[in-house]
């Protein structure tokens, strides 16, 4: 991930003092987006692969006034610093806007910018845990959820088959069953035979890790944990160091060029992945054959990412925009998405419905994908609290790993530097 200003969240602060909310339609004054003649643009921004181009235009045949413009960051990073721009500034923002909830947290802070979602016809619709996350303390929802994100482990059958290692998805879940040891220690083992390095990212293996941690760098009262004095933090980052230096590492930064280049090129062998996870691969990878997904994730459980909608005060017609959330983000059509991008449901009825357990995924080797995320989703048993300051935080040790990956920075020194960011942050 590329390096991240504060600056942001400080231009937020005073941006959002000194503007004012765009007037909206009167509470009680709802219309239906499909129930009129007036002619109505939606904009709605995302990020990465949410699954919803097709969606979009079903939308826009069953609500023949309204037209929807969709614009796609390409990283969750450009989206944020989009959208914490566009709200200090308060204009610009489109009616529906994407929110990844590891920097949620941030702009709960200034749930008076965003349209209370709270309605009749999504309650109960999400896990618990999930819309809790997007729930201000006063009972504002903010957020309707779109996927969550599940893990389990994708990788190169052919890589591990030409290493002598099991290649059927059953045999590699019994090879990794066990904690973060074993998945370092077969990685030891493949890299002694194979030309390709273990995994892909420092960093995206730090993801995996930290979300076991009920908190990691917050307590639960929302006081930063000091990064100095943070040992559950100290001892994942000193076990992925040692990881890298056994050559485990690609040595690549998601989302970067190069890393999008490895996967044409047998990079890595191996990926912490999310459902969402496997739309980026099956795309990244066009035309390369030997991708699995086995059921299983080193320490038990874990999930990663999952968003939400939300509908910034901002927006000219937030009434038709919440409907058009609250309609992407059903059941029925977040199971589309699912089978268009891998974005594993976040809603009650979804994860019971035939039709998500039955999916199944040809591009992995006609992996039982549905199956194998819920699995997944049942064996998470961690929610790591994060609070208005868990982005800025991650991003120090974030930009720590990455130092080291680069080779630009050893591990030590590395930290001491990401200890000097988070001093720097004024937190404590």
């Amino acid at each position: 991930m590329k390096k991240r200003s504060i600056a942001l969240v400080s231009v937020l602060a005073l941006g959002l003092a000194a503007c004012s909310s765009t007037e909206t339609t009167p509470a009680g004054q709802e219309t239906e987006a499909g129930g009129g003649d007036e002619q109505i643009t939606l904009r709605v921004a995302t990020f990465n692969e949410f699954g919803y181009e097709d969606l979009f235009q079903e939308y826009m045949d069953e609500h023949p006034n309204v037209k929807i413009e969709h614009k796609k960051a390409a990283t969750t990073d450009e989206a944020r610093d989009n959208l914490n721009t566009r709200l200090a500034a308060g204009s610009g923002l489109s009616d529906i806007e994407a929110v990844e909830v590891d920097w949620l947290p941030e702009l709960m802070q200034y749930s008076d910018k965003f349209v209370d979602l709270t309605h009749d016809d999504v309650d109960g619709r999400w896990l618990d845990w999930k819309a809790a996350s997007a729930t201000t303390a006063d009972g504002q929802l903010i957020g309707y959820g779109t996927d969550i994100g599940p893990e389990a482990v994708c990788y190169r059958a052919d890589l591990f088959e030409a290493a002598g290692l099991p290649s059927d998805r059953e045999e590699v879940a019994k090879l990794l069953e066990g904690d973060w040891d074993t998945y370092f220690s077969v990685g030891k083992d493949f890299v002694a035979k194979s030309d390709a390095a273990w995994y892909d990212s420092s960093d995206a293996t730090f993801q995996g890790m930290v979300n076991q941690v009920e908190t990691p760098f917050e307590n639960t009262d929302g006081t930063p944990i000091p990064l100095a004095d943070n040992a559950d933090i100290k001892a994942i980052y000193d076990q992925i160091m040692q990881a890298k230096a056994d050559g485990l590492s690609a040595g690549y930064a998601q989302w970067s060029e190069d890393w999008t280049a490895a996967f044409q090129n047998d990079g890595f062998a191996t990926m912490l992945c999310p459902g969402w996870m496997m739309g980026v691969i099956e795309g990244n990878a066009a035309g390369v054959t030997g991708w699995d997904v086995a059921d299983v994730f080193p320490g038990g459980g874990g999930n990663w990412g999952g968003s939400f909608l939300t509908v910034p005060e901002q927006s000219a017609n937030p009434d038709a925009a919440r409907e058009l959330a609250a309609w992407l983000t059903a059941p029925e059509q977040q199971i589309k998405a699912f089978m268009s991008k891998g974005t594993f449901p976040s809603q009650v009825e979804a994860l019971e419905s035939e039709d998500l357990l039955g999916q199944t995924n040809e591009f992995f080797n006609g992996a039982p994908t549905g199956e194998i995320l819920a699995n997944r989703a049942a064996a998470v048993d961690v929610t790591p609290f994060k609070g208005p300051n868990y982005f800025s935080i991650r991003a120090a040790v974030t930009d720590a790993l990455n130092r080291v990956e680069s080779g630009t920075d050893d591990p030590a020194s590395s930290w001491d530097k990401a200890v000097e960011a988070y001093e720097a942050l004024g937190l404590s």
